[in-house]
């Protein structure tokens, strides 16, 4: 499965999960393994009486309206960075962690480097807001700052 696809993705396990811990402050999480290609176990998580919590993931904003329309959803962000700087910690990243060939690795992030800016026009058009990382903290502040302290 190629990890770039949508298809490699439950969006409505992910929805539920969401709404779950939105609501309940637990729920149950895929484990997955990049090098296995696959989901690897389940685990519980927590949000331990935080009044947010942050989703993230390249698939996030297809979910962006089905967690608004939820009422789980207090804020939707792509982040927009430099192209070179993101390729660049993506390798080493990858390559630390021996996720592939390194061949493969260069390969595939090129082509990420290539696709970033077609992939952030569709993250905004579904409802994500491009953002640097600054702004998403001060906006993750403000939404802290603004909301009352409980699940």
């Amino acid at each position: 499965m190629d990890w770039e696809s949508p298809l490699s993705w439950d969006a409505d396990a992910a929805v539920a999960a969401i709404t779950r811990l939105a609501r309940d402050g637990r729920a149950d999480v895929p484990v997955y393994a990049i090098e296995a290609d696959r989901r690897v176990a389940t685990r519980s998580f927590e949000v331990a009486g935080s009044p947010l919590f942050i989703a993230e993931g390249i698939f996030a904003a297809d979910i962006v309206e089905e967690c608004r329309r939820r009422g789980v959803l207090a804020g939707a962000y792509a982040l927009r960075r430099p192209r070179g700087a993101t390729f660049v910690r993506r390798l080493a990243r990858d390559l630390a962690e021996q996720r592939k060939a390194p061949r493969v690795l260069i390969r595939r992030g090129v082509a990420l480097l290539r696709a970033e800016p077609a992939v952030l026009r569709r993250q905004t058009g579904l409802g994500a807001e491009a953002a640097r990382a600054r702004q998403v903290l001060r906006g993750v502040a403000g939404l802290l700052a603004g909301h009352p302290h409980r699940r």
